[in-house]
């Protein structure tokens, strides 16, 4: 069984539910043992867009990186995601983070996520799950990473009972 942190989100129609469902659809494939809060924050890299709903599932597959590649995307298809433009605005988007700690860099998938480490909304969520998870090229724990991350975008947890999309 391989280790596996998945990045799930969403910036269009019901964030939470967009979520809820691609969860419900991974796990034909995946075994999820512990989810993030959902965070909100601002658009990172295409900035002129809604605000993004995420949240990291950790859990354990037998698929090979490139089979869960094929099978998250099958996901994002089935829900209907359209790749329009780099970074732009989606209704579900799903990175693979981490794999055990696969180094793999092919030209469709490159593990670990080559972004990690820029993104306070992926590391956030990441330090709730597993703070001292080292990542396996820059050799710091995700909570070092976060402490040291340059992006300054605000990411909030969601209270979702609070929350007006219920």
């Amino acid at each position: 069984m391989n280790g596996v942190y998945l990045l799930l989100g969403g910036n269009l129609g019901d964030r939470r539910k967009s979520l809820e469902k691609a969860t419900r659809l991974i796990k034909s494939f995946f075994k999820i043992e512990k989810k993030s809060s959902i965070y909100e924050s601002a658009a990172w890299g295409l900035e002129d867009q809604p605000s993004f709903y995420n949240q990291v599932l950790l859990g354990s597959t037998d698929l090979s990186a490139e089979q869960l590649l094929t099978a998250v995307l099958a996901v994002e298809e089935k829900m209907g995601r359209e790749r329009i433009i780099k970074w732009g605005e989606r209704l579900i988007d799903i990175d693979i983070l981490y794999i055990n700690q696969v180094i793999l860099n092919s030209e469709q998938l490159t593990v670990p996520h080559p972004y990690i480490q820029e993104r306070r909304f992926t590391l956030i969520p990441i330090v709730e799950l597993s703070p001292g998870l080292q990542h396996p090229i820059i050799k710091k724990t995700q909570a070092q990473l976060l402490s040291c991350c340059e992006d300054h975008l605000n990411v909030f947890p969601i209270n979702l009972a609070s929350d007006g999309n219920l």
